[in-house]
């Protein structure tokens, strides 16, 4: 029984990007490649294909937004899961998870699967927040992830939590990688004035969480200070957020920095840009329940800073000490930054928090539920 087949069934909003969705196909792939079934509900996207090839099914489901309609994809759902006989239901967000538990509570007890949810952030504290608790089992994506998730909802049983990091892939993020001599052609061919200087990265969404203002502030500076460097903004200009982009490069106009930060759009090859940056970023000012933009420059061995609280937090901590700066101390964070410049201290290779332990976890967990039928929980 422990070597059967298993079909699971993965559900979230959509499939364009970000970090869920990187670890939704991560999963998806590691199934596959131990033999099993993977499903993938969601409204669609670009990385539709990505799955689809790497052997995964995808079924199109109008499942991501936050409106009473979308609970007309309750029944479709549970024929989904009673057709395919899927073994477990893992849901990723909110939307999805309510209209899983649902379908799911509907079905006959001895004939469902098991259900699995992910607290991937640290969500608003509230009834409809609650759902992603429901779950037989219940993924914190870390301690922060797992303190918040007892912390605010005391009811859940604690020996449902299973903390299981999220991790990145040695092979995709190598250890002093270096970037092609194409790349880095055509790299300071659209960006020349790169050259010579000191380049801080801060990647991640355009929103008012990510610090943006904090990073601007600090490349002035440091400029002020008489540092050659330059801060590069990577992340999508989303035409939603078109106000707070204009109020970012208004910022960047007062301070006179119009010739020292770049706003590049969304980039698909992070890992050349991380190895083209003398240090990463990352200034949430609120925690977060994971750093992926931290733990990947980090495991190529490149310096990151950042904020002390949450999942980044924990993984400085853990593998970067003095990148760690007290939450929102601008004056420590200059500073922190400024030594590091002139007196580099050389990331330490750590293997702990990567992608296959994650996916050796994740893929135990499941084996684990279909293997102890009797071991359920009232979600």
């Amino acid at each position: 029984m422990a070597d059967r087949r298993l079909t699971v069934l993965q559900i979230l909003p959509a499939l364009e990007t970000g970090g869920v969705e990187r670890g939704t196909l991560e999963v998806a792939a590691a199934l596959v490649a131990a033999g099993h079934r993977s499903i993938v509900v969601s409204t669609g996207g670009r990385l539709v294909e990505d799955l689809v090839a790497g052997g995964s099914e995808h079924v199109c489901l109008p499942v991501a937004r936050k409106s009473p309609a979308t609970l007309l994809q309750v029944r479709p759902l549970r024929r989904l899961l009673q057709a395919e006989q899927v073994d477990i239901l893992h849901a990723r967000s909110r939307v999805p998870a309510w209209v899983s538990w649902l379908a799911w509570r509907g079905m006959d007890v001895q004939q469902r699967p098991r259900f699995v949810t992910t607290v991937h952030g640290l969500y608003s504290v509230n009834r409809y927040s609650a759902i992603m608790t429901r779950g037989e089992r219940v993924i914190a994506v870390s301690d922060t992830a797992r303190k918040y998730i007892l912390d605010n909802y005391p009811k859940v049983d604690p020996d449902k939590v299973v903390t299981i990091y999220r991790g990145v892939d040695p092979a995709e993020f190598p250890y002093g990688y270096k970037p092609s001599p194409d790349w880095l052609e055509d790299w300071y061919g659209a960006y020349p004035f790169l050259s010579g200087r000191k380049v801080l990265t801060l990647p991640g969404r355009l929103t008012r969480l990510k610090g943006h203002t904090d990073f601007i502030n600090l490349i002035a500076d440091l400029v002020q200070a008489g540092v050659d460097v330059h801060g590069l903004i990577v992340g999508h200009l989303d035409p939603d957020r078109q106000a707070y982009i204009n109020e970012l490069r208004q910022l960047v106009a007062n301070r006179s920095l119009s010739g020292r930060i770049t706003f590049t759009g969304r980039r698909d090859d992070m890992r050349d840009i991380y190895a083209v940056s003398d240090m990463v970023l990352s200034l949430s000012n609120k925690p977060e329940s994971f750093g992926r933009t931290v733990l990947e420059p980090l495991s190529m061995g490149v310096p990151a800073v950042g904020y002390g609280h949450g999942g980044v937090g924990e993984i400085l901590a853990r593998v970067y000490p003095p990148g760690r700066v007290p939450t929102g101390d601008r004056g420590l964070l200059a500073e922190c930054v400024m030594h590091l410049l002139q007196s580099p201290q050389p990331v330490p290779q750590c293997d702990a928090l990567s992608r296959d332990a994650m996916l050796k976890s994740t893929l135990e967990l499941y084996r684990n539920l279909v293997n102890h039928p009797n071991d359920s929980t009232q979600a």
